[in-house]
């Protein structure tokens, strides 16, 4: 592989970005999980080079989210178009983990 920032580092570049926008405007106990990524990756960063995420909340349906996100590194648009989070509440998001690792061991 050569050594370029990753499409699977941007992506997740891009989800930390979300979340961290979103942290302020959670209650207690909320957080966000992915459930879509439509980003292409349009331009080669070479290690070293700094990376930046813009993401802007445009759409807000019950507790789904959808963000428009670009990144860029310090010459060009290296990425750019969407991503959707979703609200949960932890504790029963946790719990239902719980019960689904469960039924891993009885198949």
């Amino acid at each position: 592989m050569p050594p370029v920032f990753a499409t699977a580092f941007m992506v997740a570049f891009i989800e930390w970005t979300c979340i961290e926008a979103l942290k302020p405007y959670l209650a207690p106990g909320e957080h966000t999980v992915g459930t879509h990524v439509d980003v292409s990756h349009v331009a080669a960063t070479p290690v070293g080079m700094t990376v930046t995420a813009t993401v802007e909340l445009v759409e807000i349906e019950g507790r789904k989210l959808r963000f428009r996100v670009a990144c860029r590194d310090e010459s060009d648009l290296i990425g750019e178009r969407f991503h959707e989070r979703a609200i949960i509440d932890a504790a029963r998001f946790m719990s239902k983990m719980s019960k689904k690792q469960g039924v891993k061991g009885s198949v």
